[in-house]
């Protein structure tokens, strides 16, 4: 049994119902995190929208095949994308609508890309730089001698201190640096 290939014509006069499920479109609203109440009123007006849209792409679209060498009465997703491509209205759909493309130029894109990358050093983002390793070694080499830096304290705090540095460790630590019972 053949299809039903009829187009069927746009209403030119205003009925109150849509063809696109309103329920449906009310559920894509209420998906968007930001959107905490649609009225009935405001998800019909956003399916008759909807629905002017898709009729708007298609008709484009159909101008577009029919300015082909051959002509067709069906519309193929690369009619689409070539209308999004051509139409100055429907660029912002090129990242939804992108033009296809085979197998065989994919591979050669991405191996054409990736020759390209291979010679570029890879940039480091928000000024991290990575720690050089010496090869067969587990530790990374220090690139700033944490014991080269001094730590200045000021004065109000220093005298505060002032009392540690007095005293004498392997009393109150022992020699082994653990802490002796007598304190605890």
């Amino acid at each position: 049994m053949p299809y039903n290939n009829t187009p069927i014509a746009p209403s030119k006069e205003v009925t109150g119902t849509v063809s696109l499920p309103l329920a449906r479109v009310k559920k894509i609203i209420s998906a968007d995190d930001d959107v905490q109440n649609c009225s009935n009123n405001a998800a019909f007006v956003i399916t008759v929208a909807a629905e002017m849209f898709v009729q708007y792409m298609v008709e484009r679209t159909h101008d577009i095949v029919r300015t082909e060498k051959k002509p067709r009465r069906n519309i193929q997703y690369k009619d689409v994308a070539n209308a999004v491509a051509r139409v100055e209205n429907l660029e912002f759909l090129t990242d939804v609508v992108p033009k296809t493309t085979t197998f065989k130029t994919f591979k050669e894109d991405q191996a054409k890309k990736a020759a390209a990358n291979a010679n570029k050093p890879r940039p480091l983002s928000n000024g991290q730089t990575t720690i050089p390793m010496i090869p067969n070694h587990r530790m990374p080499i220090p690139i700033n001698d944490p014991a080269d830096e001094t730590i200045s304290i000021p004065d109000d705090e220093a005298d505060e201190h002032a009392d540690y540095d007095d005293m004498d460790l392997d009393e109150k630590f022992g020699a082994n640096g653990a802490r002796s019972h007598s304190e605890s």
